[in-house]
């Protein structure tokens, strides 16, 4: 197939040559962005292969088809939890992180990733940057947990946790969230945060601590624009922990308000760790989400392998 894009930049494809793009994109995406995307369908299919998906984690299989087929670069158009999916497609190919460079056109409500590669947040811009094709490399995070049919691996480029915004994510109605949009997870973490929190260890190396709530950050950022780890970094081969003692009412309006004034925890709400590696169990079966996704339950361990993904950056 004649796709692709004859790029004249510094980045991975400097020699001019022809490269092969995979655009992957839920054609039943709701919101001004995918609108306005649509609208550019035209234009993006004459520059690079369009595969649309079906049904929930089709992004992945095609991700994973795409590899196969020899695109050298695949675009997640959407939001985090696509990103999340064809993560997950181009990871679980042998070499598939070596064989294709990552990118995302943005069309989500919270974006992290693409906020926290500092991409441009509209069609134009984020459309530019993929065909100027400068690329970098940051860490690939990964869990390792027991599910159906077995060990499951599942990869994340952002972010996860467990206990209450798992929790929340589980409860999330989808028809509510089609309806009222982000407001669906507010309406599902106020029912979480009534149930009993549960205790959740974590063992990072040599360092042993309990609470109610963890977060891991691979970068800075967390549901959008709110910096909950900001020693975090995507390229040092570590994941920020961050850990709650206590995950009640008050723990959400004292750092609810913290976070919408200054974009930041308070100091003192948590304990942070950092790690390579790092397990987290619990007496009862807790949920933990990646990238905004609901995974799986605890005993998961996490880890990092450094500078594994190719992406594209502005």
């Amino acid at each position: 197939m004649g796709f692709g894009f004859v790029l004249d930049s510094p980045g991975p494809f400097a020699d001019k040559c022809r490269v092969r793009v995979c655009v992957i994109f839920n054609p039943t995406a709701k919101g001004d962005k995918a609108r306005h995307f649509r609208q550019h369908l035209d234009r993006i299919a004459q520059e690079a292969a369009l595969k649309l998906t079906q049904q929930p984690n089709h992004a992945q299989d095609l991700a994973a088809e795409a590899v196969r087929e020899g695109f050298e670069v695949i675009v997640a158009a959407g939001g985090d939890g696509t990103v999340n999916e064809v993560l997950n497609g181009i990871a679980r190919e042998p070499q598939g992180c070596e064989r294709a460079c990552f990118a995302v056109l943005p069309l989500g409500t919270m974006n992290v990733f693409a906020r926290e590669l500092r991409l441009p947040l509209r069609f134009h811009g984020a459309w530019e940057a993929i065909r100027r094709g400068r690329e970098v490399r940051v860490d690939l995070a990964r869990a390792e947990f027991d599910g159906e049919g077995g060990r499951q691996v599942r990869y994340f480029c952002q972010m996860g946790g467990a206990g209450l915004d798992a929790r929340a994510i589980e409860l999330v109605d989808w028809g509510t969230k089609k309806k009222v949009g982000p407001l669906a997870y507010v309406l599902a973490g106020l029912r979480a945060v009534r149930e009993k929190p549960p205790k959740i260890s974590v063992s990072a190396g040599t360092e042993q601590a309990t609470g109610e709530l963890v977060l891991l950050g691979n970068g800075r950022l967390y549901g959008g624009p709110f910096r909950i780890f900001p020693g975090a970094s995507p390229r040092d081969g570590l994941l920020e922990i961050c850990l709650f003692p206590k995950a009640r009412w008050t723990t959400v309006l004292w750092c609810g308000a913290r976070l919408l004034t200054s974009l930041r925890l308070p100091p003192g709400a948590v304990r942070r760790l950092r790690a390579p590696t790092l397990r987290l169990t619990a007496a009862s079966p807790v949920p933990f989400e990646l990238d905004g996704e609901w995974a799986g339950r605890l005993p998961a361990t996490f880890h990092v392998e450094r500078d594994a993904l190719r992406v594209i950056v502005p």
